[in-house]
């Protein structure tokens, strides 16, 4: 500890100056013990449970999803009639977004969707942070409705963390210990629910689930389906752990720590919201050039349809911003987030339009104007989920491209 003075303040003013300063000295001078992070880009080679298609590295190595999309196909021509199998069905692709609480919009859509009669099988599920958690129940089907709606309407802060205090949380990796948020995913994601998944990935049908690796600050897409399939006995608690890590907000909740090897030398990667890199993702570009490719050499593509849940507004949302520091910086952090995630719509749109891809985007619209008292209110996301509920049980009118 160097470099840093603290001059002293009279009695009359010192202790509450003085107790910042002093914890803000300290929390400089150490940290909670880690084992080391994999040095460099080695984290790309590294095999979770030894299972080699565990995730993807979208940016660096997109060939590897190449090889699994190619399987996923080969999966449900394998599983059609025999006359049938030179062409593949529609496909119906679901991208689910970030949005903490405002995760109860997605929950009610989904079950909604469902009683319109319209609602789809889907061939590949992403979803990022709350998106994450809706992702494994949408990637089911309708059969899971019920605990999708008794999650997002009987979830309260305590399902999700526990505050830690100020100066509990200086000495600590998070705000607040998000072990409750752990307690509530295993009640769900259980062995029958990772069974589903399994048989869902061997019918030919992919669920990912986006976390970000702040060590190598690269985004990872997680392939939960052949995790499940894998029979390895840590399957399920890497499943949940990687639910965990995808809505762990940095800052505000503790990152998820994965234990990992190279060789036998013992490493850690730290993982945080995937939201950290992207709100919503759907497909690497090069699965589009693939298939612009095969339209190019006069091999027909399957028809495909796009459908994006963002788990929040899209329109500004007007505040009156105090004029102190830390209004002014959650303001802008909150702006930032905002206007990244409506770049990810935008991206999404722009390569369904590029690959001949239907494009259908649901989000929380002007219609809702209830106000969030506080994180994770109850009252708040009940009257979400009915909003979703409603509207897509009436027959949701999706909007065909981003609003200007």
């Amino acid at each position: 500890m160097t470099g840093i003075e603290v001059r002293r303040i009279a009695p009359a003013r010192r202790r509450p100056v003085a107790a910042l300063l002093g914890a803000l000295v300290l929390a400089g001078c150490g940290a909670i013990a880690r084992v080391d992070p994999p040095p460099g880009r080695v984290a790309e080679t590294i095999l979770p449970l030894g299972i080699e298609n565990a995730r993807f590295w979208f940016d660096s190595n997109p060939e590897a999803f190449l090889r699994e999309a190619r399987l996923m196909e080969s999966r449900q021509a394998a599983a059609l009639p025999a006359g049938r199998r030179a062409g593949l069905p529609p496909s119906h692709l679901l991208a689910l977004s970030g949005g903490g609480d405002n995760g109860a919009f997605g929950a009610g859509l989904m079950v909604g969707w469902t009683e319109s009669g319209r609602r789809p099988s889907f061939d590949l599920v992403t979803g990022i942070s709350a998106g994450a958690l809706i992702a494994p129940f949408a990637f089911l089907g309708s059969s899971h409705d019920r605990q999708l709606r008794e999650v997002y309407t009987g979830l309260t802060l305590a399902d999700v963390a526990t505050s830690r205090g100020l100066l509990n949380a200086i000495f600590s990796d998070g705000l607040a210990d998000n072990a409750p948020l752990l307690r509530t995913i295993s009640r769900y994601m259980n062995e029958a629910m990772l069974a589903g998944i399994a048989r869902g990935y061997g019918e030919g049908r992919l669920l990912l689930i986006g976390t970000t690796q702040l060590d190598a600050q690269l985004p990872v897409i997680w392939n939960i389906g052949a995790i499940a399939a894998s029979g390895h006995p840590g399957a399920l608690d890497l499943c949940r752990r990687i639910l965990l890590a995808s809505a762990a907000i940095p800052g505000a909740f503790s990152p998820v720590m994965f234990d990992v090897k190279i060789g036998n030398e013992s490493f850690q990667e730290m993982h945080v919201d995937g939201g950290t890199f992207a709100q919503a993702f759907l497909y690497p570009a090069a699965l589009g050039r693939r298939r612009q490719e095969r339209i190019r050499r006069g091999v027909a593509a399957p028809v495909a349809d796009a459908f994006v849940i963002r788990n929040a507004r899209l329109d500004p949302e007007w505040a009156d911003v105090e004029r102190r520091t830390l209004g002014i910086a959650g303001r802008a952090i909150s702006t930032l987030i905002a206007a990244n995630g409506y770049n990810d719509v935008i991206r999404i749109y722009n390569n369904t339009q590029r690959d001949g891809i239907g494009f259908h985007l649901a989000y929380i619209g002007r219609d809702f104007a209830e106000e969030l008292p506080a994180p994770f209110d109850q009252a708040y996301m009940r009257a979400l989920f009915r909003h979703g509920y409603d509207r897509a049980r009436a027959g949701f009118n999706w909007a065909r491209r981003p609003p200007a």
